[in-house]
């Protein structure tokens, strides 16, 4: 039997389209992804080790591996922590294609 080809974006797109639910869920972690991503890239610029920013931050660098891996949702504090490790800040914006309920 041969495999079959499939757009997996397609399928993906196809099903958050039929369950708003789950779609809610997706983009939630894809904001998620996309901050601990933003982490990654900004200690690599800066040209730190994992351990480096563990130790700026306060941190164990197993927790700044586990952050990245993003193996587990890490705690607000952890996150600003290691922001302000960094050198960044959070600021709060609201989505342009959501309304705020």
């Amino acid at each position: 039997m041969p495999f079959q080809k499939v757009n997996v974006s397609a399928v993906i797109e196809e099903t958050l389209n039929a369950d708003a639910e789950l779609q809610e869920l997706w983009d939630n972690s894809r904001m998620e992804y996309a901050v601990l991503g933003s982490l990654v890239k900004i200690r690599k610029e800066r040209g730190l080790s994992q351990t480096e920013l563990a130790e700026k931050s306060g941190n164990k660098q197993q927790v700044i591996s586990r952050l990245e891996r993003k193996e587990n949702s890490p705690t607000l504090k952890t996150v600003c922590s290691v922001l302000n490790a960094l050198d960044y800040e959070i600021q709060l914006v609201p989505r342009r294609h959501k309304a705020i309920k």
